[in-house]
C-alpha cells in the first residue's frame, strides 16, 4: 500500500484549486448519507490519497460536497442505474463504474448491459495498480 501511495503522490498532477482530503468526522458524514458503511481499504483511499489527480480516471472523493465525483453522489447516480446497493463507488468511467464490496475485493459494473463482469481486485491498491496507474 505505501508503495502504491507514493507512485500516486509522484504522479500527481497539480491543477489550479488542489483537492482536499477528508478527515474521520467527514468519512462518519458520508457513511450517513449513504446508509451504508466505508469499507475499510477505500476509506484509507479517501483518507491518504482521494486529493490525487492523475490520468483520465477520476476516483471518488470525500471533502467537497459540491464535487463531481462527491461519494455519496456518485453512488445514488450508480445505484439509480441498477448498481447493487451493497456495493460502494470507487470510480466511474463513463457508463461503467468500480465498486467495491464490504470485504475490500473492486469489481467492475458495465453500463451497457447494466450487470456486473467477471472482473475483480483483490483491493483497492490492486486496482490503483492495475488500472488507474496504467
Amino acid at each position: 500500500m505505501e508503495e502504491v501511495i507514493e507512485q500516486l503522490r509522484a504522479r500527481n498532477e497539480r491543477i489550479p484549486v488542489p483537492l482536499e482530503l477528508p478527515d474521520e468526522d467527514l468519512l462518519v458524514e458520508v457513511e450517513e448519507e449513504l446508509l451504508i458503511g466505508i469499507p475499510y481499504d477505500l476509506r484509507l483511499f479517501l483518507l491518504q490519497v482521494s486529493d490525487v489527480v492523475y490520468g483520465r480516471l477520476e476516483p471518488v472523493t470525500a471533502a467537497d460536497p459540491r464535487s463531481h465525483t462527491y461519494l455519496p453522489e456518485v453512488a445514488a447516480m450508480a445505484w439509480d442505474l441498477g448498481v447493487p446497493r451493497h456495493l460502494v463507488p470507487l470510480c466511474q468511467d463513463g457508463h461503467d463504474y468500480y465498486l467495491v464490496d464490504m470485504e475490500g475485493k473492486v469489481l467492475r459494473w458495465e453500463g451497457a448491459n447494466a450487470e456486473l463482469t467477471d472482473e475483480q481486485w483483490d483491493s483497492v491498491w490492486h486496482w490503483v495498480e492495475e488500472v488507474w496507474l496504467e
